[in-house]
C-alpha cells in the first residue's frame, strides 16, 4: 500500500509526511461497505499493520468523523468502539493497563465483534437467572 511520500500541511499538522495510504484505506472501506451490504460480509482493517506517517492516522480519523455511538469496554485494559460518521464503519482501539495502544482497527460491520455477547457469558447469565427470579416467587 505504500505509494509515495508527500507533504501536505493543509491536511495534517505543519510538516507532517504522508505515505499516500489514506486514499487506499478509504477505497478499501468503500469496497468493504459494499460487500457488507451485498453479501453481509464484514471486514477488519488493522491500522497498526499499515505504514503511516506522523499525523496521517489522525487525518484519516478526522475524515471518517464521529457518529452517534461510543462504547468503552474495561477488560484487561480499556477498549473503545467509536462509530464513525459513516454508518457501518467503526473505529476500535484496544489499550493495555498502561494506556498504550495494543491494536487499532477499522471494522466494517453492522455490530463490532467486541460488543457481541459471548456464548459462555450468556450461558452463565441463564444459569444465574433462576436465583434472581427466586427472590420474586
Amino acid at each position: 500500500m505504500l505509494e509515495h511520500m508527500a507533504t501536505d500541511s493543509n491536511a495534517c499538522g505543519e510538516g507532517d509526511i504522508f505515505t499516500g495510504n489514506v486514499a487506499p484505506i478509504l477505497n478499501e472501506i468503500r469496497h468493504a461497505l459494499q460487500r457488507l451490504l451485498d453479501e453481509d460480509q464484514t471486514t477488519t482493517i488493522d491500522l497498526r499493520g499499515i505504514p503511516m506517517g506522523p499525523g496521517e492516522e489522525q487525518h484519516l480519523e478526522s475524515l471518517l468523523g464521529t457518529g452517534e455511538v461510543t462504547a468503552t469496554i474495561d477488560a484487561m485494559g480499556l477498549s473503545t468502539v467509536i462509530e464513525t460518521s459513516l454508518a457501518g464503519v467503526w473505529l476500535v482501539v484496544h489499550r493495555n493497563d498502561n494506556d498504550d495502544i495494543l491494536g487499532k482497527f477499522i471494522e466494517i460491520t453492522r455490530n463490532p465483534t467486541i460488543l457481541e455477547s459471548q456464548t459462555e457469558d450468556m450461558h452463565s447469565a441463564l444459569e444465574r437467572l433462576p436465583g434472581i427470579l427466586a427472590d420474586y416467587s
